[in-house]
């Protein structure tokens, strides 16, 4: 039985208080007056700085004005300046709730591509992976609460906050814009909130049922509880495919509600799946150097690293493929989404497909690096890091514009969600034995070789 070290568990909670106290500091300091705007945009067209030549185009003179003040013209200017002043305001404001937001959904999509991956193993029947079972298990504990913060950040940002992260839920925006009313009959709070309740609901049922015929199985004399969680797992699989499409098109796509891509729900999922096959493996080695994890060796970590590195694979074609279609086709609703990234966000958009594709094919591609606990360590928190990013890829532009930055806000929200994450993942693991016992293919596991 693992026992939670205070150790690891002091260090998951200063990560929790620290992660707050950025994110206090994030949203009190995100709150911006005209005039501090104002001033900000004349300091940046002065300096040239990253936001200097669109300050200078839209930051006209109040004295320019007052030359012709009665002029449609200079009306027309000043108009376009307030405007735009109150748009970088609103930008401004968006950012701690984005950083909150990609933070949330980052960790809480870790936990749901790991229940995806359990599920798959147990419905294929899989004779290699049962030794961890438990520490998959452990990792989705973290579903419940993780998907349930992303549901109510998500409507707190179109209800307590100033629809900080998705547009379609401010009316004044619905009423002038055509197209997402056309959406409406989708893209709306209830439907939203209805919906991501379904989702974590059949998630959240399928993880409990799942674990308690494991532990039930442990004891039992027959392999009945093994043929129930077939069952399910099998059914679990099904309503999967269409509530994590579903859910990466409202919690991800409708951010930008005037684009939508075909192959987004895949994307999604790549990054999702690659990400929970990487943090099996971190969690993995880490319980097995201090002891507890002896009847795994280097083959079951050999190949979750093949995993990772075919999926690492999965993801740079669905990447380029949705791309290259849009970039190819070049319609002007589509390509907006990409111009955007590549005109604010170049350095992110491109260097994120460096750390998830040309690094772990680099580090991963010899079969006896994939042996070595310390090279998979390494190229795991790569490739982390890089879907990270991904998924700020996927916020930010339509929350913040060209106003992002890795800060305070970013790295407080990682902080915060990562020492939850740890905080709830270990005391999962506390809860059974770390070993499956009655499991038909455990002693299959135990002998695996490769």
């Amino acid at each position: 039985m693992y026992t939670f070290s205070n150790k690891l568990k002091t260090f998951s909670i200063i990560l929790m208080v620290l992660g707050l106290l950025g994110v206090g500091y994030g949203f009190m300091t995100s709150h911006k007056s005209f005039e501090e705007v104002e001033t900000l945009l004349a300091e940046e067209a002065h300096h040239g700085g990253g936001h200097g030549e669109e300050a200078a185009h839209a930051a006209p003179s109040h004295d320019a004005h007052a030359a012709d003040a009665h002029g449609e013209e200079a009306h027309a200017e000043v108009d376009e300046h307030v405007k735009h002043i109150e748009h970088v305001q609103h930008q401004i404001a968006n950012r701690p709730w984005a950083a909150l937001y990609v933070a949330a959904f980052f960790f809480m999509m870790i936990a749901l591509g790991v229940l995806a991956f359990y599920a798959i193993q147990i419905a294929s029947q899989a004779g290699w992976s049962p030794v961890l079972f438990r520490v998959m298990e452990g990792i989705t504990a973290y579903l419940l609460p993780g998907a349930v913060i992303v549901l109510l950040i998500a409507l707190a940002s179109g209800t307590i906050g100033h629809y900080n992260l998705f547009i379609w839920m401010d009316p004044d925006v619905v009423a002038h814009d055509k197209l997402i009313q056309g959406k409406s009959g989708w893209l709306n709070i209830t439907g939203f909130a209805i919906r991501g309740i379904i989702f974590i609901a059949g998630w959240v049922l399928y993880r409990h049922f799942s674990r308690k015929f494991s532990i039930a199985q442990d004891t039992a004399e027959d392999k009945s509880n093994f043929k129930k969680s077939f069952r399910i797992s099998a059914a679990f699989l099904v309503f999967f495919i269409y509530t994590e499409s579903m859910m990466s098109w409202d919690w991800i796509m409708s951010v930008d509600p005037h684009w939508f891509s075909t192959l987004f729900g895949w994307y999604v999922f790549a990054s999702m799946f690659v990400s929970g096959i990487t943090v099996i493996a971190l969690i993995a080695i880490y319980l097995k150097s201090r002891g507890y994890l002896d009847f795994v060796n280097e083959n079951h970590i050999h190949d979750v690293a093949k995993f990772m590195f075919a999926m690492s694979i999965f993801w740079t074609y669905l990447w380029f493929s949705q791309f290259m279609l849009i970039w190819y086709s070049n319609i002007p609703e589509e390509v907006t989404y990409f111009i955007s990234r590549f005109n604010d966000y170049k350095l992110p958009f491109l260097g994120m497909v460096v750390l998830n594709f040309v690094f772990p094919i680099l580090m991963l591609m010899n079969a006896d690096y994939k042996r070595i606990p310390w090279f998979v360590v390494m190229t795991g928190l790569v490739i982390l890091f890089g879907h990270y990013i991904d998924i700020f890829n996927m916020i930010m532009p339509a929350t913040v514009g060209d106003r992002w930055f890795i800060g305070v806000p970013e790295i407080s929200s990682i902080l915060l969600f990562a020492g939850l994450f740890i905080f709830v993942v270990f005391t999962a693991l506390t809860k059974a034995p770390l070993l499956v016992k009655g499991y038909p293919f455990r002693k299959e596991s135990e002998d695996f070789h490769y």
